[in-house]
């Protein structure tokens, strides 16, 4: 049993060489098997031929080497040029003397250098020197692990053979019998040298002469083992295959280190390639949605009316799709464009690369300038299309009540000219002058009856911008009747008072005739009932109006009577008036028949007005809980922001929970915006019975959306942070805590000012707003006592520098990511450029360039070409033509060169 102390000089996949920092004992123990195959002399031969082997793959590199270990170690002189190539160092000057004690003190002086690096010789001196403390001594020294050599060898073979078919390494004896282990280990590290797939696990002698002549041949591993010992031996020697297994180890950890660089390289390459696809979707989603507010923008702001109600309701039709279906997904866009650049940014920073710098205007503040223009181009549109389709309707509405007005009075003035013109009084006799004055009489009161409804058309007409139709007709009836006033002076006094009576009583019956047919616009119920309450004091009316019609009808019947009684011809014309009984019977049938008519419009009306009163109180309904719903949601949403508390994963957690809420909240806004949609279609224009509209609660809702977005994203952005730059969570509450302290600012950012505004929109908005915390920020001396508070030695310069850090807009304002990021970079280190030019100094073979060849030999194809199109061209007058300079592309990695 003999005790030595492991290294704790760390090697590639946590295998520790060489004789540096020796801290752990640990034991090796043979069980009797193993020492009864000490006693065999095939097995002496086989380790006696395996380090013989191992010594000399060393001593080759000074020039010389070894046939008997015993022998040939006995003067020290060579075990002590072993110990120089294995360690690196060098030792004493040797004795160069032959006597025996030259010999023993060059076998001490080596010894001593053994036991100087932690190596416990127990019961060995020089004269004890043999071949098992030479080769335990050796492999002990040479190959080491996080708990022993065969531990830490056989844990670094387990790594490399894992993903081979009938490889299994769990030993340093049988696993290696069939010579699949030592095949997978050189097709790991150079597949190029063997095809593993045609090998077969029951030829182990085949597939062993093939492993040991591929490394003696390619790999400048000396053949160490016998395969016919090793297959013909139940238990190949242990120490023989380590020693064997270790020059594997050492002839890849060049490969090893390259692979390293590569990996590293790879990594670098990486995030470079990742950031650049989040810049090319940034610049394709930018251009996109800068394109669609340029195209939108115009519409909205195009407030040219349509001529007919058709058109305009078409237009509001088109506003309703926009926001519904088409302004929506811009709106998440435009929120998934921060959030995307945002991200990039941090990992940017995060990775040690320069700051994105979009293409000229399509940075986030042009998008926020354009989308504002398009919101205030939206702003009115509504209410604008509104307003359009109500002037039409009334437009409409008067146009046809013009239409009817002016045909009746058509009708009545037709004649009245030709008559009035008329010179009959000129040959009339006294009497026939008479009865022409009473006849003239009657018809100014009939034409002042028609003063009312001439007027009504005028003020329509106005209203209409049409011309007076029967201005002219007015001044004719004023003409000519002084003239014939003297001529009249007899008429039949029954005729003359049927004319007097008959014509008001006429015109009392179109104008109820027009006032039953008038069409009528209300807006809410209480205009309809106003209109039916009329309605029912016309009826009231009735009776009398019929009274009087037979009292008018009894006068001319009195005449028939006159006329029979004396023998006058009965079909006697009544010169005071052209209403006949006949004509004063049938208006009064059609007021009759249009009185049930009317009735029932205005009935239907009355219906359709408490449906939309339903609707109204319905739309009120779902307005003042989802109003108040939304409101309580961003409150929240902002006190988790403002009052974290716990660690980013549990606030990450309590966000998702409240994006899952909003998400399945959606269809009472969808429900609300269908009962919205009813509203529009029935001309519904105000609401009494909730202050929210549906542009107040789709605002609410985007911005709601926007800010849980927004929120996700800055803890995404500080989990990011943390993990690559190993910030633990208690530094990210000390973060926070030193910056709430010193955080004075309020109602700054994009949410404070979008949250006031909303909230002013609210019902209570005064309460309401006070209630919300807003983020805000540290101003620039807020900031200095900051830095002051947490140990910093500020100087104007240094916190000039400082400043321009964290507030590189120079805004005078801190924002907490802003101050988490300069934090970090006190704290944390990052990769660098002169670390990817070191890897690539490796891959290169220590040359400042590297070729082409050198690139898709060590790197994976799509990472060697990318580096391939964007590395330039040598400069040096050391390169060699198609030569690529390295360095200058690492340092634009990082943003220090332009290339």
């Amino acid at each position: 049993r003999q005790s030595v102390s492991k290294s704790n000089s760390i090697g590639t996949d946590g295998v520790e060489t060489g004789y540096n920092g020796y801290e752990q004992e640990y034991m090796l123990q043979e069980d009797e098997w193993d020492r009864d195959l000490l006693l065999d002399p095939a097995w002496e031969k086989q380790q006696r031929k395996t380090f013989t082997a191992w010594c000399n793959s060393h001593l080759r590199k000074a020039g010389t080497q070894i046939d008997n270990i015993e022998e040939d170690f006995r003067n020290g002189l060579k075990l002590m040029l072993l110990l120089e190539v294995i360690s690196g160092e060098r030792l004493p000057k040797p004795d160069r003397g032959k006597m025996r004690f030259h010999k023993i003190a060059n076998v001490n002086k080596a010894l001593e250098y053994i036991t100087s690096k932690g190596v416990k010789l127990v019961s060995i001196g020089a004269e004890g020197v043999n071949m098992h403390l030479t080769d335990m001594l050796l492999i002990s020294s040479h190959i080491s692990s996080e708990t022993s050599a065969k531990e830490g060898l056989l844990l670094w073979c387990q790594r490399k053979t894992a993903p081979y078919r009938n490889v299994n390494v769990q030993n340093f004896h049988c696993s290696w019998k069939d010579g699949l282990a030592f095949c997978a280990l050189i097709h790991r590290h150079r597949p190029d040298l063997i095809d593993y797939s045609k090998l077969n696990k029951d030829d182990p002698l085949g597939n062993l002469n093939l492993a040991l002549e591929i490394a003696e041949k390619h790999l400048d591993i000396p053949k160490m083992l016998d395969p016919e010992d090793i297959v013909n031996t139940p238990k190949p020697d242990e120490r023989a295959i380590m020693t064997y297994v270790s020059c594997f180890y050492h002839a890849f950890a060049g490969a090893e280190q390259a692979e390293t660089a590569a990996n590293r390289i790879c990594k670098v390459l990486g995030v470079n390639q990742e950031n650049e696809k989040l810049m090319e979707d940034y610049e394709k989603l930018a251009s996109e949605l800068l394109e669609w507010i340029c195209r939108t923008t115009p519409w909205l702001e195009n407030r040219t009316p349509e001529t007919t109600m058709a058109a305009m309701r078409k237009k509001l039709e088109d506003y309703r799709d926009y926001r519904r279906m088409h302004k929506p997904p811009k709106v998440q866009e435009k929120c998934q464009l921060e959030i995307s650049f945002n991200t990039l940014q941090t990992k940017l920073r995060i990775s040690n690369r320069p700051a994105f710098m979009p293409s000229e205007g399509k940075m986030v503040s042009d998008i926020t300038g354009a989308w504002q223009g398009l919101e205030q181009a939206e702003k009115g549109y509504e209410e604008w299309l509104l307003t359009e389709i109500r002037r039409l309707e009334r437009v409409e509405h008067l146009a046809e009540k013009f239409r009817q007005k002016a045909s009746t009075h058509e009708a009545w003035a037709k004649g009245k000219d030709e008559l009035l013109m008329l010179k009959d009084y000129e040959a009339a006799s006294l009497a026939e002058v008479r009865a022409l004055l009473r006849k003239h009489e009657a018809f100014e009161s009939d034409l002042a009856a028609h003063q009312d409804r001439v007027e009504q058309i005028a003020a329509i007409a106005q209203e209409l911008k049409y011309d007076q139709h029967s201005s002219s007709t007015y001044n004719q009836l004023n003409q000519c009747t002084s003239r014939t006033e003297k001529l009249l002076e007899t008429i039949d006094q029954l005729f003359l008072e049927f004319g007097k009576r008959s014509a008001p009583f006429n015109n009392w019956m179109e104008g109820a005739m027009e006032d039953l047919q008038d069409m009528f616009i209300v807006h809410s119920v209480e205009e309809i009932q106003n209109l039916i309450s009329a309605h029912e004091q016309f009826k009231a009316t009735l009776p009398e109006a019929d009274n009087e019609r037979q009292a008018i009808l009894s006068i001319y019947n009195e005449v028939q009577k006159i006329a029979q009684s004396y023998g006058i011809s009965p079909n006697l014309t009544n010169i005071y008036c052209t209403i006949t009984p006949a004509e004063l019977s049938a208006k009064w049938d059609k007021v009759h028949r249009l009185v049930p008519q009317r009735d029932s419009a205005l009935q239907e009306e009355l219906t359709r007005q408490q449906v939309n009163e339903r609707l109204r109180r319905q739309f009120a309904a779902q307005a003042n809980l989802i109003g108040p719903w939304i409101q309580t949601r961003m409150e929240e949403i902002l006190h988790s922001s403002a009052d974290a508390g716990g660690t980013l994963e549990d606030q990450m957690n309590q966000l998702k929970q409240y994006e899952s809420m909003i998400i399945n909240y959606k269809p009472n806004i969808d429900k609300m915006e269908g009962d919205h949609q009813l509203i529009q279609e029935s001309l519904v224009f105000d609401n009494k019975h909730t202050n929210y509209t549906m542009e107040h609660i789709r605002v609410g809702w985007e911005l709601l959306l926007t800010t849980v977005a927004r929120t996700i994203n800055e803890i995404e952005t500080q989990i990011l942070t943390r993990d690559a730059k190993g910030i633990s969570q208690q530094q990210l509450n000390d973060f926070r805590s030193s910056f709430s302290h010193f955080d004075r600012v309020t109602c700054t950012g994009w949410q404070g000012g979008t949250v006031a505004w909303w909230v002013a929109l609210s019902p209570h908005s005064e309460e309401g707003l006070g209630s919300i915390p807003r983020p805000g920020g540290m101003e620039t001396d807020d900031f200095r006592a900051c830095l002051i508070s947490m140990g910093y030695d500020l100087g104007e310069a240094e916190f000039a520098r400082i400043m321009s850090l964290v507030d590189p807009n120079g805004v005078g304002l801190v924002t907490f990511q802003s101050f988490v990021d300069f934090m970090t970079r006190e704290t944390t280190e990052t990769d660098t450029a002169e670390q990817v030019v070191a890897s690539f100094r490796i891959l290169a073979g220590d040359k400042p360039y590297i070729l082409i060849e050198e690139l898709r030999r060590e790197l994976p194809p799509e990472q060697a070409e990318y580096c391939i199109s964007r590395m330039p061209l040598y400069p040096g007058p050391d390169g060699v033509p198609g030569a690529l300079d390295y360095s200058a592309f690492s340092s634009a990695l990082y943003g220090e060169s332009d290339l």
